[in-house]
């Protein structure tokens, strides 16, 4: 497949790089990677395929590999990354190296600032379920199925689906990663300004989006989410053929009579007077625009109607989006990477939705972004579906030390939220927080949801509290 036989992967422990450099693993290559920390899903992912990687940027370890694969994170003046330029050693982004490996003659890309990952997933299943074979990139790890794959179908039908991020492919690299993948095949979702560091003006995030619909083919197909405003704003680009989605009555592709329970989701999508009944084993109400955007795209490229409801009811989800990591009689608790206020809010409000009459406790670790002083007003009634919220010992991330704002720490986080909520609290000690968990489910005379929401892993808390509750 390739000229290369050795690849080196800098910062391998992101959700994309990690898949990536299992699929290359598979495919026969010989994969080594390197990054400044390592958090699950991806490391034990990484594990489980033998892969050899270490923490830290160390040069001597790196050899002499034919192709340094370079994710978006890493400084212009990583030790790797120069001494790769030194050595002459070809750089690549992973958004190039899924143009050279992965794209095929009928390239879907899944984009907009929310919803890329489930659809990506969802989109790749069908197909797969279907026997397309394609090859596809998720930038999550999916539930039964592989993060990225690349395809083995020799047929005339060739297809690829990409989770088409709109971030810069690189340090050396401000182009969106999605200007990598030449789109034949459009699933957009929506469009509301994001990423101020690299785009600071709204006009300047929009711009990317009306380049990518303007790029499409007018051979080519666009299915895009009606709901929304700035997808209606960006479609006016489009040279190609545009099928919509959503709640509209104007919609192509209408979703209708929203039912969630704990099982999941039971709905209706209208094309006209046709409509389907549709089963889904995904939680948060939310989730139905999701997959009537795949149902339409997967439709219009030709994938038959019960094959697609077939491949959405097996679907399984995404780790740490509302995952379910355990049940009984008394506790459910959920892993979901929600690490904004605004994210944590939507999760909760579902959980709450779905479990009326239990009682949730939040456990809350905010990124980098959500931690300053500015995003202050972003907390205000974010927790107010859960009945208590749990700050850990906040894991250390790298700041702008020649910045003005010092982050948050776990104490003033506490306080900032206990603004407009009760019942919050800060724990240090890791071992205290997960004593704290297992008391309050034992002493409980309600129905308890425990919510894990953060983007580091929780160093192992979950793993603990489910095992003092399985005793």
């Amino acid at each position: 497949m390739s000229e290369s036989k050795h690849i080196h992967f800098i910062g391998i422990c992101g959700v994309a790089m990690g898949g990536i450099a299992i699929a290359m693993h598979k495919a026969g290559f010989v994969v080594t990677g390197s990054d400044k920390g390592f958090f699950p899903p991806v490391s034990t992912e990484l594990e489980k395929s033998s892969i050899v990687f270490y923490a830290g940027w160390h040069p001597e370890n790196v050899g002499k590999p034919d192709l340094v694969v370079l994710c978006s994170a890493a400084g212009t003046q990583n030790p790797e990354l120069v001494y790769a330029k030194k050595e002459n050693i070809e750089i690549l982004s992973y958004p190039e190296v899924l143009a050279k490996f992965f794209l095929q003659e009928n390239s879907i890309v899944t984009a907009g600032t929310w919803g890329k990952t489930t659809s990506t997933a969802l989109l790749a299943h069908i197909l797969c379920e279907n026997g397309l074979r394609p090859s596809y990139m998720i930038g999550g790890i999916p539930l039964g199925m592989l993060a990225t794959e690349i395809g083995t179908d020799s047929g005339k039908n060739k297809w690829s689906v990409i989770e088409g991020d709109e971030y810069k492919s690189s340090p050396i690299d401000s182009r969106p990663k999605f200007t990598h993948y030449f789109p034949t095949h459009l699933l957009l979702s929506g469009v509301s300004w994001d990423h101020a560091d690299l785009y600071p003006t709204e006009d300047a995030y929009f711009a990317v989006f009306e380049n990518l619909v303007a790029n499409i083919p007018e051979s080519g197909l666009i299915v895009a989410c009606i709901d929304d405003p700035g997808v209606r704003k960006v479609i006016g680009y489009a040279k190609a053929r545009v099928v919509t989605y959503g709640k509209r009555s104007s919609a192509d592709y209408r979703y209708v009579k929203v039912g969630e329970s704990r099982s999941g989701l039971r709905f209706g999508i209208m094309k006209g007077k046709e409509a389907v009944a549709v089963d889904s084993q995904l939680l948060g109400n939310f989730q139905a625009e999701n997959i009537t955007g795949c149902f339409a795209m997967a439709k219009e490229i030709g994938v038959p109607v019960k094959k697609i409801l077939s491949g959405i009811s097996s679907f399984q989800g995404i780790k740490r989006r509302l995952e379910k990591r355990f049940e009984n009689d008394k506790i459910t608790i959920f892993d979901d990477i929600a690490h904004s206020p605004e994210k944590a809010k939507s999760v909760l409000r579902d959980l709450h939705a779905i479990y009326r009459r239990a009682s949730i406790v939040a456990v809350f670790e905010p990124n980098i972004g959500s931690r300053t002083g500015e995003s202050a007003v972003r907390y205000t009634d974010a927790f107010s579906s859960a009945d208590t919220v749990i700050i850990p010992h906040l894991t250390k991330l790298k700041v702008d030390q020649s910045g003005n704002l010092k982050p948050l720490d776990g104490k003033d986080l506490a306080k900032l939220i206990s603004r407009s909520h009760s019942g919050v609290r800060y724990i240090e000690g890791d071992e205290e927080l997960v004593t704290e968990l297992v008391n309050t489910t034992n002493l409980s005379l309600k129905y308890t949801i425990i919510a894990f929401l953060g983007s580091h892993g929780f160093r192992g808390m979950i793993e603990q509290t489910i095992e003092k509750l399985s005793r």
